[in-house]
Order: C-alpha cells, then structure tokens, then sequence
C-alpha cells in the first residue's frame, strides 16, 4: 500500500490543530493560581454546554422552534424525573431509549 503524503500531512495537522488547544491552556493553567471567582466560573461551564447541547436537541425540530408534536421533548420528561430520582445515567440513558422508542412506535 501506497502512503500518500498529502494525505498524511493533513491528518497530522488536524490532529495538532485539535490536540494544541486542548493541551496548551491545560500546560500554562496547571501552572498558574487561579481566583476563586473563575474557579466558581468555570464550575458552570459544563452545565452550560450539555444544556445548550440538549436544549437544541429537545427544541429544535427541522431548524425551527418546536413545541408541538415534539416526541424528543415528551421523551425527556421521563428521562429527567428518572435522573433526578436515581442520579444514575445507566438508568437516565435506558429511560430515554425506552421512552423515545415507546413514542416513536406508538406516535
């Protein structure tokens, strides 16, 4: 098998362009103190980001704001109680399988 460089040289770069910014702010903030106000900041910005993630899922619907006939919405509110009951995501993953299969067959 031939190995063509081009190819090869692009797949290098993009796994530099993706591996640097993930690794240089760990490098230079692994090395510095931050304050307590960023600490508490940074805090939020997993939550911000799968709410965004979700929200978008759940709201969403052929590029249009959608509450109506919206089976991943009426999937969620299962899948939320049980997550919050159990705080298990086993159990959250295969409640909102189970829940959007049952609405899709049923729907």
């Amino acid at each position: 098998m031939e190995v063509r460089w081009d190819v090869f040289l692009m797949i290098v770069g993009a796994a530099l362009l993706t591996f640097l910014p993930r690794v240089v702010p760990l490098i230079v903030l692994s090395r510095m103190e931050l304050p307590e106000w960023a600490i508490r900041w940074l805090d939020y910005v997993p939550i911000s980001v799968m709410a965004a993630l979700v929200g978008q899922e759940l709201f969403v619907q052929k590029g249009q704001f959608s509450l109506l006939n919206n089976i991943e919405l009426l999937a969620a509110i299962p899948t939320v109680l049980v997550a919050i009951k159990t705080k298990s995501l086993l159990g959250t993953v295969i409640t909102g399988m189970i829940s959007i299969m049952a609405l899709r067959y049923f729907i």
